[in-house]
């Protein structure tokens, strides 16, 4: 794996970082190569019990970079066919891996970054993060799955507004409408990021993931297809060493060491 994307993997934690400073780690062939092959083999590892995903310097991810298609002129769309194609495997892949991905972010939150961004299952953001669409800004409607994520987060209405207008969202306004979970001084970012990414590695895996799959599924389930789904991940649970050692520490009044 290349050095465009940074990979760790420590105490049951899998941290990511884009690295390509240079062009706020823009997104292009390499890049979308390296960060698939990084969360591929984070998929592949059952020691890990969380996520995060960051981007090295003062930027998370400034979109696609859209010098491939400036040089590709008429032929823009072959590129882009082949670029999108790269990148909806990867937030297919952030969506299906079962530990919760964390995307802390600061700076630039700009087109595919936003879509990449939101495809995670927590957001934490610096103060300096700017969250914008910028898609229709060069022509284009969005990709990476952002109109859905926009549309689950706030909204048919707002989510039609943002796109439309492509205004740029300061993070403690995106805290507000619900896009991100919360905001953090900027030199603090690293270091909020690894303390959930700390507590998440430290609960039960399965329940973990059990519970990130639920609140997704309960999107489109009936209210009894939901109850099933619950029963069933409960169950399923209830069969683990990490069930009787949350049950014994109740009772002995103690934290509950998972994983053991």
């Amino acid at each position: 794996m290349t050095e465009l994307v940074r990979l760790a993997v420590a105490s049951g934690i899998a941290t990511v970082r884009l690295n390509r400073p240079d062009r706020l780690n823009a997104l292009d062939f390499a890049l979308a190569e390296a960060l698939l092959e990084a969360l591929t083999r984070v998929d592949a590892d059952p020691s890990v019990k969380a996520v995060t995903l960051t981007g090295e310097d003062r930027a998370f991810m400034a979109g696609g970079d859209i010098a491939i298609f400036h040089k590709a002129g008429e032929n823009a769309w072959q590129e882009a066919t082949r670029l999108i194609a790269l990148f909806h495997q990867i937030v297919r892949l952030i969506r299906r891996l079962k530990p919760p991905v964390i995307a802390g972010v600061r700076g630039a939150v700009a087109g595919g970054g936003l879509g990449l961004a939101l495809a995670c299952d927590l957001v934490i953001a610096a103060e300096n993060a700017s969250f914008v669409p910028a898609y229709l800004r060069i022509g284009t409607s969005p990709d990476g799955g952002t109109t859905w994520s926009i549309t689950q987060l706030i909204g048919q209405r707002r989510a039609l507004e943002w796109l439309l207008s492509g205004n740029t969202l300061g993070a403690a306004d995106a805290a507000a409408l619900g896009l991100i979970n919360r905001v953090v001084p900027a030199g603090k970012l690293d270091d909020e990021v690894a303390a959930l990414a700390r507590r998440v590695a430290a609960g039960p895996a399965l329940a973990s993931a059990a519970a990130k799959r639920l609140v997704y599924q309960a999107r489109t389930n009936s209210f009894d297809e939901q109850l099933e789904a619950e029963r069933e991940g409960f169950l399923a649970a209830a069969k683990t060493k990490d069930f009787r050692e949350g049950i014994a520490a109740f009772f002995e009044r103690r934290e509950p060491v998972f994983g053991k």
